[in-house]
C-alpha cells in the first residue's frame, strides 16, 4: 500500500492510508506500506521486484492531491508491473483537470455549472455569484465562495499571485450531494447510496472535511425515488464518461426548483481517489449500503487483481 506522496494533502493520505491498512488486515490480507514520490520509487520498485511475479500482488495507492491523484503516481504504477486499485494515467489526469472535465460532461450531455478558465495575469469575466478555485487542487484548497464583486476581487489578489490558472464557476445553490460508484465483480459501476453533506460552517471547506466533528452526513434525503435514481444515474454516467476505474466519488449540487426550472442536479467534479479517513464519503456509504471498510477494500484487492486489462509494463 502506498501512501503520503508530495502533494499539500499528504497529512490526509497518512490518515487514509492508517484506515485503509487496518482494513486490509482486518480483511485478511498481508499489507507493506511504503511512500512514494517522484523522485523516490524505492518502496514501488522493492515491492515489484519481490513480488512481480507471484500472481497474487496488488498495489492499492491511497494519495491526495495533484500529483498522487492526478496521474504522477499512476504513470509509475503503469511501469511497475503490477495490478493496481485505481483510475489509469490518462482518467486520473482528466479528472484533476476542472476545466477538462467540464469538457467532457457537457459532450456527454451531462449538467456542469458555466464556468471560464482564466489566466491569472488577467481579471475574470464572469459574473458574481461565483465559486473560484484552482483547477488542479483537491480537498477545497484554496477555494473561495465570491456572492458579489468585492468578494471576488478580494479572492482574485489573494488566490492570482499563487496560481497560474484559476477556475471561475457560476454558484450554484441547493444541497450538496456526493454519490460513491464502485464497480461490481464483474467490473460494471454500482451507485452507492447519495449522502448530504450539511457544514456548519459556509461551506464544506478543508476542516469541514478532515478536521471538524459537526458536520453532518444524511442518507435520509426526503426526495422521491425518481429523483434519487437520476442522482444516481447521472453519477453514473459521469463515471463512465471520464473514463474512471474501480472506484470514485461524484459531487454534485441539487439546485432547488424555481418557477423557472426543476429540481435540478449538477455535477462539481470528480473524484478518482476518494478518502478513506473516518470522515470520508464514501466508505462512509459502502457502509451504509452493508459493506463495510474490510470488506471494501478487499473487493477493490480483488478487482485490481482480477482485471482483465490490468495494465503494467
Amino acid at each position: 500500500m502506498l501512501l503520503g506522496g508530495p502533494d499539500p494533502e499528504r497529512a490526509v493520505s497518512l490518515k487514509s492510508g492508517h484506515e485503509v491498512a487496518q482494513a486490509l488486515r482486518a480483511a485478511g490480507h498481508d499489507v507493506t506500506q511504503g511512500d512514494l514520490g517522484p523522485g523516490d520509487t524505492a518502496a514501488l520498485d522493492n515491492f515489484a521486484a519481490a513480488h512481480r511475479d507471484t500472481g497474487q500482488a496488488v498495489v492499492f495507492p491511497v494519495f491526495h492531491g495533484k500529483w498522487g491523484e492526478g496521474g504522477g503516481a499512476q504513470a509509475l504504477l503503469e511501469k511497475c508491473g503490477l495490478p493496481y486499485v485505481g483510475c489509469r494515467p490518462e482518467a486520473a489526469a482528466l479528472c484533476m483537470d476542472k476545466a477538462r472535465t467540464k469538457l467532457v460532461l457537457r459532450d456527454a450531455g451531462l449538467p456542469t455549472p458555466d464556468y471560464e478558465l482564466v489566466d491569472t495575469a488577467f481579471p475574470p469575466d464572469m459574473k458574481p455569484p461565483v465559486v473560484v478555485k484552482p483547477n488542479d487542487e483537491g480537498s477545497s484548497l484554496d477555494l473561495r465562495i465570491c456572492p458579489d464583486a468585492d468578494s471576488l476581487a478580494d479572492a482574485w489578489a489573494h488566490l492570482a499571485p499563487h496560481h497560474d490558472w484559476l477556475l471561475v464557476e457560476r454558484l450554484v445553490t441547493g444541497r450538496e450531494i456526493t454519490i460513491g460508484v464502485v464497480e461490481d465483480a464483474q467490473g460494471l459501476p454500482v451507485a452507492l447510496p447519495p449522502i448530504q453533506i450539511v457544514p456548519a460552517t459556509d461551506f464544506y471547506d478543508y476542516a469541514a472535511k478532515y478536521e471538524r466533528d459537526d458536520t453532518q452526513y444524511r442518507f435520509d434525503l426526503g426526495l422521491d425515488a425518481a429523483v434519487t435514481a437520476e442522482l444516481q444515474q447521472t453519477a453514473l454516467r459521469a463515471f463512465e464518461a471520464l473514463g474512471v476505474r474501480h472506484l470514485g466519488r461524484v459531487d454534485l449540487f441539487l439546485e432547488e426548483p424555481t418557477k423557472d426550472a426543476a429540481l435540478r442536479p449538477w455535477i462539481i467534479e470528480v473524484n478518482t481517489l476518494p478518502g478513506f479517513t473516518n470522515h470520508s464519503l464514501l466508505p462512509m456509504a459502502s457502509a451504509h449500503a452493508g459493506r463495510p471498510l474490510p470488506q471494501l477494500v478487499d473487493h477493490l484487492v480483488r478487482l485490481a487483481l482480477h482485471d482483465p486489462d490490468p495494465g503494467g509494463a
